[in-house]
């Protein structure tokens, strides 16, 4: 079976932020629920309490946010947020640096960004011009607080597979990590690398293997109940 890592923000550089945001996107301190969320999605990682992010809309997760979406309103707001996202990231869409999804059977969104936009091959650094992508992205995550965001990191199928996992890995966790600085919610964020593992296009020419080079953003909706 594949192996499957997540990343984890250090709860030290969580706790020390000491704020997160409203749906506004309005800046505030961290509830003790918050905190104690954080805690616990860090020290319960073996017993997978939060971390499973098919199940991170429960318990904790949906105290942290002040309550989890209900009936049609989850479809509602994530379109929503879609638009808000499709309006913002308007200019990279049209440039094919970025493509927006929106998954109808749970209403997830799926913002894929490609190679060219944040990493130079082989590196994990974000790329200086592609930041403010990403501050617009955060400030959209920061109006819609009640969904989880998963960053995906994938390589293409140059270099050995420890390496492409690792790869992956770091891309993921840079992403988290800007998205974190920029006050999402860290109880939200989380990070996966999958390596080589699931390409997009064939790894035969360099134009596949530049679309398998991403980062994904999957945005999921915390619903109650």
């Amino acid at each position: 079976m594949q192996k499957q890592s997540l990343v984890v923000i250090p709860v030290a550089m969580l706790l020390a932020a000491g704020c997160a945001t409203n749906d506004l996107g309005d800046r505030r301190d961290l509830s003790k629920t918050e905190k104690g969320a954080i805690i616990g999605t860090a020290s319960g990682a073996a017993l997978g309490a939060i971390i499973n992010h098919r199940n991170r809309g429960k318990g904790a997760l949906i105290g942290a946010i002040g309550g989890g979406l209900t009936g049609a309103g989850v479809g509602y707001y994530m379109d929503q947020q879609a638009q808000d996202l499709q309006k913002q990231l308007q200019p990279e869409m049209q440039r094919g640096e970025i493509t927006l999804e929106k998954r109808a059977s749970d209403n997830a969104l799926l913002v894929s960004m490609t190679a060219s936009t944040g990493f130079d091959s082989g590196l994990a650094v974000l790329k200086p011009a592609y930041l403010p992508t990403l501050d617009k992205i955060a400030r959209v995550l920061n109006q819609y607080g009640k969904t989880t965001v998963t960053v995906i990191g994938h390589t293409d199928s140059v270099g050995t597979h420890e390496y492409n996992q690792g790869l992956s890995e770091q891309r993921a966790q840079a992403v988290m990590d800007h998205f974190a600085a920029r006050h999402v919610n860290p109880v939200r964020l989380e990070a996966y690398g999958k390596g080589e593992t699931q390409p997009r296009a064939d790894n035969a020419t360099e134009a596949g293997r530049a679309l398998n080079r991403r980062v994904e953003l999957w945005i999921l909706p915390v619903v109650a109940g």
